[in-house]
């Protein structure tokens, strides 16, 4: 519709210059034909809500083209893309009354070019064109709103379902974790209180008995020592409970991503939770990446440093406004996926910083200090 109002401008502009030699009105014909291109292009600015200085400047370039008009009919058919700017700005009653208000100087534009001639088209075809291009707007706007009014629905269901998902994993896995709990270290705990007890009310009628009754709650409280650390190993990352450490876990993940990945520096021990801070950190990132950043390649570089080590995630998708992901609320279940980020870094003593502007992809970058915060 812009390319068609600047051809209609353009052509009516040429029109007028050939039709007529250069004379007094034509100064102003080409300063308010420049005046009235400059104004449009204004328009995707200000957006395409009804706000005061969109509506002024609807105003405003209506009242340039009826001047135009008025002095050069020719110009009268660039009215048909102003009837879709008016209709997608104002109001449906005032976005009407509009159309008609143009139609009227469209009819006026074709009457002075008949030059006296009478043509029943020429009041018939404007309203007949006014008619068409409102109603072809008013079928595209409701089915675009019935749409996004599916797509709104297809979301909200898909977030309640995954909600729920979420939440009955969550209950099978406390449920499958009091049961193991039940009967490994509350059983092993009992026993031991139970054989501790036992050898305090025999430690001096019978040292013989205490002291088997001692060994063998120190053997339980070693087997529930053994089961408390595979509980941990169980609930650390799939990726780091296979042995490989974080530079195996990061590269599996980038394969399974089809992402590149990068080590620079002089590898050093790290901390179990500084290698499961960054391998979740790394699974958020490219999880956004999949689904939101549209992006054709990603990187992973794992960077030690002196005092910190470094995870630098970046894609060239169509990138975001950090700006705006700073508060979850704003941006749906999207917004809560750096925050998380950042309080896993934190917690560690260490910050995330995001880079990124819309159309310039996006680079996450996680440094954590190599001495971590206590626990």
């Amino acid at each position: 519709m812009h390319i068609a109002f600047f051809l209609l401008l353009g052509a009516s502009l040429a029109r007028f210059l050939l039709r007529h030699p250069w004379e007094d009105r034509s100064p102003w014909i080409v300063a308010l034909s420049g005046a009235l291109a400059s104004l449009y292009l204004l328009g995707p600015v200000l957006g395409t809500r009804a706000a005061p200085r969109r509506i002024a400047w609807l105003g405003t370039v209506v009242a340039v083209w009826i001047v135009l008009v008025v002095l050069a009919p020719s110009f009268a058919w660039c009215a048909v893309p102003l009837f879709y700017t008016g209709l997608r700005t104002l109001p449906p009653r005032a976005a009407l009354g509009l159309v008609v208000l143009l139609t009227a100087f469209v009819v006026f534009a074709q009457v002075q070019l008949a030059h006296g001639g009478w043509d029943p088209n020429l009041i018939v075809a404007p309203p007949a064109v006014a008619a068409i291009a409102t109603g072809v707007f008013v079928y595209s706007d409701r089915q675009a709103a019935r749409q996004r009014a599916l797509i709104h629905d297809l979301i909200r269901t898909r977030r309640e379902l995954a909600a729920i998902e979420r939440r009955e994993g969550t209950l099978a896995e406390r449920q499958r974790l009091s049961m193991e709990i039940h009967d490994t270290l509350a059983q092993g705990l009992s026993s031991q209180q139970m054989l501790l007890q036992a050898a305090d009310r025999t430690w001096d009628s019978d040292p013989g008995t205490a002291r088997r009754h001692v060994r063998t709650a120190e053997s339980i409280a070693e087997r529930n020592l053994a089961e408390a650390r595979r509980f941990v190993h169980d609930l650390a990352p799939a990726d780091l409970a296979e042995g490989g450490g974080l530079e195996q876990a990061l590269r599996g993940l980038a394969a399974r991503e089809s992402a590149e990945f990068h080590v620079d520096g002089t590898a050093v021990p790290l901390p179990d939770r500084t290698q499961s801070a960054l391998l979740r950190i790394a699974q958020g990132a490219l999880a956004n990446i999949r689904e939101h950043a549209g992006a054709d390649s990603a990187a992973l570089t794992l960077t030690y440093l002196d005092d910190q080590v470094v995870l630098d995630i970046a894609d060239d998708g169509h990138g975001f406004d950090p700006a705006l992901a700073r508060d979850p609320g704003e941006r749906g279940d999207r917004g809560h996926g750096l925050p998380a980020m950042r309080v896993r870094a934190q917690q560690l003593g260490g910050t995330l910083t995001v880079e990124s502007a819309p159309g310039e992809g996006t680079v996450l970058s996680a440094a954590i200090p190599l001495t971590p915060l206590a626990p």
